[in-house]
C-alpha cells in the first residue's frame, strides 16, 4: 500500500520521540539551574531610589558625593521617642543611654548624636547612621528592638526617616518571591482547570510558564550581578507576573491549534507540528510587538525604567521560546492524553451558513451580532469607552509622598507624624547643598531667606554630631557646635574645595510644599551663584527629580511605542488601514481602563495619588498586551479571509479564536491583580489598571469593537494589500445583501478557493499550505 505524502515526510519514530525529550530535558535543566536563583535575588536588587535617577540629576550627584563628607556610606534613620507630659531627667538620662546601645549596633556607621529634646520637652530625636552596605531593614528592626526594651514605661518611640522608610519598602516586597508567585500561578491553575477540564494539561500549561521564568530569572540575575542592568522589588515582581501571563498565554494558542488539530484526527506528531505551524507567527508577532514596546522604555532617563525594558523582554522572549519548544515537547510526549478526560474527538462546529437563524453557542451569537448590526455595535461600543475616558482627567499622577508608597500599618509613616508635632517636620529628611567654599556666605544667605527651611547647618568632621551650626556675622560665617566651654570653633568639612550645607524643612521632606522650597531654592541659587554652581540634593530632590524625569519619559515613549507597533502590525497583516484601526481602538481601550482606574482609585480606594511613571507602565502593558490579543484575533482573520473571503473570515475568525482569547484575557487578568497582594501603592495601582484593561480589551474591544468595525469596512480593511485588490468578494457563505433585511445569499466558490487543493505532488494542500500559495 502507498504511504501518502504527508506520511512520506515525517521524520523517523525515533526521531519523533528523540526531539521532545531533548527540548524538554533542555528546559528541565534550565529550570534546575534557575530554580536556586529565586532566593538569591536580594544579593543583586536595590530599593534606593536615587540609584535610578539619571546621573545628569542634581539629587544623583549629591547622593554620589555624600559619602565623602560624611565619611561613609550611610542613610538616616531618625529615632523619635515621646510621652504624654515632659520629659523629665531620669527619662532623659535613660535616653543618653539607649542613644549609646543604638550606636553599639552592628550595622550602625558613624557617631549617633545624642537625644535633641524638643521645645515643648515632650519629645526627643536620634539621628543614627545607618550604614547603605547592610540589611537596612533589618538594623531598624534592631533598633526599634532596642527601644521596646529600654524605653520606661509612659514612653514610645518610632523609627522613621530615609532608614525607616526604606525598611517599610523592604518589608513590603518580602513576599514577593513567595506569595505573588503562589497567588498567580494558584490563579492561574483554577482558570486552567475550569476551561480545560482536565488535571494534566493545566500543569503542563504552568511548566511553560514556570520553566520560562526560571530561565529569564537565571539570565536576568546575573546581568544585575554584571551590573548592566538595575533590578529592584518592583521590576521583579512585573517581571514574575509578565512571564507568567505571557506565557500562559502563548501556551493557550498553541494549544488551541494543537486541540484543532487532535479533533480533526491527526497523529501525535501531525498536530504537534500542525500546531506549531499555525501558532508561529501569532506568538512570535505578539511577542515581538510587547518586545519592542518594551524596549521603548530604553529612551527613559530613569534606571528603573530602563532596567524594566530588557529585562522585562528577556522574559518574554522565554516566554515565547517556551510555548514554541518546551511544550511542543510535552506535548509530543503525552499526546491527546493531555485532554483526559475529555478528549477532542469532533472538529468544531462550523459557523452556520444563515445567521438570521438562532445559532448555539455564545461565540457564535456573538458572531450572529457583529454581522446582523455591524454598525450600531461599533458605534455604540465606541462610544461608551470614549465616555469612560473622560474619566482619565481626575488621575492625580503627580507623585505621592514617600510615606504613602506603603498601604497598610507603616510604623515610619507614624513616627514622621509625632515627629512633625514636635519638632520642625522635615528633621531627618534635610536638603543638602554642595557649594564652593567661597560661595558659603551666599549660599547660607540663600538658605536662610527661604521661609521653607527652618535651620542651616554644614558638615564638620570637627563636631561632635558631624554637624555645625552656621550663622552670617558681619559678612563672615561662623561656626558653632555643642562642646565644653572654651573648645575650638569647629572648622567645615571640605572637598575638593567644596562644602555641603544640610537645611532642615520647615514641611515634611515628601510634602508637596517641601517639593516648592527646593524648586525655590535650585531657581534662587541659580540666579544668585550661577548656573550648576550649587548642587541641591536629598530626599526631597530625589522625588522632584524623580517626577519630572518620570514625566518627560512619559511624553516622549508612548507616541514612539505607538509608532513601532503600528510599524510591526503593517508587517504582519501587509495592510496600513487595518493596524490604524487596531492601534487605535487599543489606545481607546487604555484610556477608558484608565479612566475608571481613577475613578476607583480616587472614590473607592482613597489613594492619595500615583507616581507619574504609573500611566506610562499601564500604557505599555495594555498597549502591548492589549495588541496581542487583536494580533491573535486578526491573524487568524486573515488566514481566513484568504479562503472564505473578508466578512466571513472575521465571522470565523471571531468564532474560532474567541474562546482562546477569552481564556487568555482571563490568566493575563488574574496574573497582573495578583501583584494586588503586595502593599505597594504603584503595583496595586499597575494591578488594577492592567487587570481590568486586558478584560476589557478581551470582552468589549476584541470581541464587539474591532470585529464589528472591520465587518463594516469589509475587504477594505487589508488596504493596500493583495488581498484587498482580489475583486469582488467571494466568501463560499451566505453574505448580508443590501435591501433584504440582512438575509443572507450564497454565492458561488470558484475552484482556487476550495482549501482542498492538490499540490504537484499529488497530496491535499494544508490551510498553511493553501495561504503561502496566495503569495500575499
Amino acid at each position: 500500500m502507498q504511504k501518502s505524502p504527508s506520511a512520506l515526510r515525517q521524520p523517523t519514530r525515533w526521531l519523533r520521540i528523540g526531539i521532545p525529550i531533548v527540548l524538554a530535558l533542555v528546559w528541565l535543566i534550565g529550570g534546575a539551574i534557575g530554580g536556586p536563583y529565586f532566593g538569591k535575588v536580594g544579593e543583586v536588587s536595590t530599593n534606593d531610589q536615587s540609584s535610578f535617577l539619571p546621573q545628569s540629576a542634581d539629587a544623583t550627584q549629591v547622593s554620589e558625593r555624600l559619602a565623602d563628607f560624611t565619611g561613609g556610606d550611610t542613610i538616616p534613620a531618625v529615632v523619635v521617642i515621646a510621652g504624654d507630659d515632659s520629659l523629665t531627667d531620669d527619662e532623659i538620662a535613660t535616653l543618653q543611654t539607649v542613644s549609646a546601645d543604638i550606636g553599639a549596633l552592628d550595622g550602625v556607621s558613624g557617631d549617633v548624636s545624642p537625644p535633641v529634646i524638643s521645645e515643648d520637652g515632650q519629645a526627643a530625636q536620634i539621628f543614627v547612621p545607618v550604614a547603605t552596605d547592610g540589611e537596612i531593614r533589618e538594623i531598624v528592626e534592631e533598633i526599634a528592638a532596642t527601644l521596646e526594651s529600654e524605653l520606661p514605661e509612659g514612653l514610645e518611640g518610632w523609627v522613621t526617616g530615609p532608614a525607616g522608610f526604606t525598611a517599610d519598602l523592604v518589608s513590603g516586597f518580602l513576599g514577593i518571591d513567595g506569595l505573588l508567585l503562589l497567588t498567580a500561578l494558584g490563579a492561574v491553575f483554577v482558570i486552567l482547570i475550569i476551561v480545560y477540564r482536565s488535571p494534566l494539561l493545566p500543569v503542563l500549561v504552568l511548566m511553560t510558564s514556570l520553566f520560562a521564568l526560571c530561565v529569564a530569572l537565571l539570565t536576568v540575575w546575573w546581568l544585575a550581578k554584571a551590573g548592566i542592568v538595575v533590578l529592584n522589588g518592583q521590576v521583579q515582581g512585573i517581571l514574575f507576573i509578565l512571564v507568567i501571563g505571557a506565557a500562559t498565554d502563548y501556551a493557550l494558542l498553541y494549544v488551541a491549534r494543537f486541540k484543532e488539530a487532535v479533533a480533526d484526527g491527526a497523529t501525535k506528531w501531525d498536530s504537534v507540528t500542525r500546531a506549531w505551524r499555525g501558532a508561529f507567527e501569532p506568538i512570535l508577532a505578539s511577542g515581538g510587538t510587547v518586545i519592542a514596546g518594551l524596549l521603548c522604555l530604553l529612551l527613559s532617563d530613569l534606571a528603573t525604567n530602563r532596567a524594566l525594558g530588557p529585562i522585562a523582554s528577556i522574559g518574554i522572549a522565554f516566554s515565547m521560546l517556551s510555548a514554541l519548544t518546551f511544550l511542543p515537547a510535552l506535548l509530543a510526549l503525552v499526546g491527546r492524553a493531555a485532554f483526559w478526560p475529555f478528549i477532542p474527538k469532533q472538529p468544531a462546529a462550523e459557523l452556520p451558513a444563515d445567521l438570521t437563524q438562532p445559532v448555539k453557542g455564545f461565540w457564535a451569537k456573538q458572531a450572529r451580532l457583529v454581522a446582523l448590526h455591524p454598525r450600531p455595535v461599533w458605534i455604540i461600543t465606541t462610544l461608551v469607552l470614549l465616555a469612560a475616558c473622560a474619566g482619565a482627567l481626575q488621575l492625580k499622577a503627580d507623585g505621592v509622598p514617600s510615606s504613602d508608597l506603603v498601604l497598610g500599618a507603616s510604623e515610619a509613616r507614624d513616627g514622621q507624624e509625632v515627629l512633625a508635632e514636635h519638632f520642625p517636620a522635615g528633621s531627618g529628611s534635610p536638603v543638602y547643598v554642595i557649594v564652593p567654599e567661597d560661595q558659603i556666605v551666599d549660599a547660607v544667605g540663600v538658605l536662610d531667606d527661604n521661609s521653607g527651611v527652618e535651620s542651616v547647618a554644614i558638615v564638620s568632621a570637627d563636631s561632635p554630631t558631624g554637624q555645625a551650626a552656621v550663622a552670617i556675622e558681619a559678612g563672615a560665617p561662623v561656626f558653632t557646635a555643642p562642646g565644653p566651654p572654651g573648645a575650638a570653633a569647629p572648622e567645615p568639612t571640605v572637598v575638593d574645595a567644596d562644602v555641603l550645607l544640610v537645611g532642615t524643612l520647615t514641611d515634611t521632606a515628601d510634602s508637596v510644599t517641601a517639593e516648592d522650597t527646593v524648586r525655590e531654592l535650585r531657581a534662587t541659587f541659580t540666579d544668585e551663584l550661577g548656573e550648576g554652581t550649587a548642587l541641591v540634593g536629598g530626599v526631597t530632590a530625589t522625588d522632584v527629580d524623580t517626577n519630572d524625569t518620570s514625566i518627560r519619559d512619559r511624553t516622549l515613549i508612548i507616541p514612539v511605542i505607538l509608532f513601532v507597533i503600528l510599524l510591526i502590525l503593517m508587517l504582519l497583516l501587509r495592510s496600513i488601514l487595518a493596524p490604524v484601526l487596531l492601534i487605535l481602538s487599543t489606545v481607546l481601550s487604555f484610556g477608558a481602563a484608565l479612566g475608571v482606574s481613577a475613578l476607583v482609585f480616587n472614590n473607592v480606594f482613597d489613594f492619595p495619588g500615583a507616581d507619574p511613571a504609573v500611566p506610562l507602565y499601564g500604557f505599555v502593558f495594555l498597549v502591548a498586551l492589549g495588541v496581542d490579543y487583536n494580533i491573535f484575533l486578526m491573524s487568524r482573520v486573515r488566514e481566513e479571509s484568504l479562503v472564505h473571503g473578508t466578512r466571513r473570515g472575521i465571522l470565523r475568525g471571531l468564532v474560532t479564536t474567541g474562546g482562546v482569547i477569552t481564556s487568555a484575557g482571563l490568566v493575563l487578568a488574574a496574573t497582573f491583580a495578583a501583584l494586588g497582594v503586595i502593599p505597594i501603592l504603584f503595583l496595586a495601582q499597575i494591578a488594577f489598571i492592567v487587570a481590568f484593561g486586558v478584560l476589557l480589551d478581551t470582552f468589549v474591544v476584541r470581541s464587539l469593537l474591532v470585529p464589528a468595525l472591520s465587518y463594516d469596512i469589509g475587504r477594505a480593511i487589508w488596504w493596500p494589500s493583495k488581498l484587498w485588490r482580489r475583486g469582488p468578494e467571494v466568501t463560499g457563505r451566505p453574505q448580508p445583501q443590501a435591501g433584504n433585511g440582512g438575509a443572507v445569499a450564497e454565492a458561488p466558490v470558484p475552484a482556487n478557493t476550495v482549501p482542498e487543493v492538490l499540490a504537484d505532488d499529488g497530496h491535499p494542500l494544508t490551510r498553511e499550505e493553501y495561504r503561502r500559495t496566495l503569495g500575499s
